[in-house]
């Protein structure tokens, strides 16, 4: 089910960065939780919200899964409350291939989603610039991706850049990576994520502080 988000929240996550929310889940929790710098068609919009999962597989033109678009495992995944959630799309073992573009994800404008978050490719940068969503990707693709991968699944935990992400996590993404929250942490990790921020402003004076050695 999806959660409201904030606009005070999402106004505190891009003035933190994504940066302290990895080192508070690392305070938080065990597990890896961070992906590395993705590629955006607008790398200074942030993207935040609880996810909405499509796995996708290598294509096989002889399972049943091949025959359903990627509407229908859209609309599953997202549910009836799709507002201000983040689709989330694992590559399927194929990060280079397009797993969607601008006419496929113009749903997520329509439906008043934050954004999309894929390992894999998208098309179509100009769209999604223009689409008021926030984007995050390996990279920009030029050639339709449907021969190479398929969507399989909705509203599962996948896969993506090494990270497991369940649905109703929550994503934050900017220009230096990405982070995956579980949603029943999400508070423990902001105030973990602001302690953290004081702590470096404290450091910073104290190292702008110091003297020459004599």
């Amino acid at each position: 089910m999806s959660q409201a988000v904030n606009p005070e929240v999402q106004d505190k996550l891009a003035r933190m960065g994504c940066a302290p929310l990895v080192d508070a889940m690392r305070r938080v929790h065990s597990h890896r939780a961070h992906m590395l710098a993705l590629t955006s068609p607008t790398p200074d919009r942030p993207l935040f919200g609880p996810a909405a999962t499509i796995a996708f597989m290598p294509y096989r033109d002889d399972l049943p899964e091949s025959k359903t678009d990627f509407a229908s495992h859209f609309y599953r995944a997202v549910g009836k409350r799709p507002a201000g959630r983040v689709l989330v799309l694992s590559s399927g073992g194929h990060p280079q291939a397009s797993h969607g573009g601008g006419t496929k994800l113009s749903r997520l404008a329509n439906h008043g989603m934050s954004g999309v978050l894929t390992d894999g490719r998208l098309r179509d940068f100009d769209q999604l610039r223009e689409s008021g969503i926030a984007a995050w990707c390996s990279g920009e693709a030029t050639r339709w991706g449907g021969d190479t991968i398929m969507p399989y699944a909705a509203d599962i935990t996948v896969e993506v850049g090494g990270v497991c992400v369940t649905p109703g996590d929550f994503i934050y993404a900017d220009a230096s990576g990405a982070v995956v929250i579980p949603a029943d942490s999400l508070s423990r990790v902001l105030d973990e994520a602001a302690a953290i921020d004081a702590e470096d402003a404290r450091f910073t004076q104290t190292i702008r502080d110091e003297k020459l050695p004599s």
